[in-house]
């Protein structure tokens, strides 16, 4: 279960947050699937957790939007995580227009459990 959050500049239009909203839960969940956790497109609630905060005064970006993922550490996601960080960055790109953004893809050693 991937958890993403996203910080944005003051200046970036919630119109495009809410696009990016739309679109992330199936591209992350594209950009992370894997044979110990596939994807097979038909997303459920709790699937991907997307978090949105803005900057605040005191934060320090040379970006409008930063998209942070983090996702459960696999072998098979790790060998290639640069390309799919890279994949995930075109794909956003492509589907929301965001030009000033950059994407962080973290896999660290966790577990998740989740009611029913």
């Amino acid at each position: 279960m991937p958890l993403v959050e996203v910080t944005y500049a003051p200046g970036v239009a919630e119109s495009k947050l809410r696009e990016l909203g739309s679109v992330l839960p199936h591209l992350v969940s594209e950009a992370v699937e894997c044979p110990e956790e596939p994807y097979d497109g038909a997303l459920q609630p709790g699937d991907v957790e997307i978090r949105f905060r803005r900057l605040g005064p005191l934060d320090r970006s040379g970006l409008d939007v930063v998209i942070e993922v983090r996702s459960k550490w696999f072998e098979s996601r790790a060998v290639s995580r640069q390309e799919r960080v890279e994949r995930l960055h075109q794909e956003v790109r492509t589907a929301t227009g965001l030009r000033d953004f950059g994407v962080y893809l973290s896999l660290p050693t966790a577990a998740w459990s989740q009611g029913d």
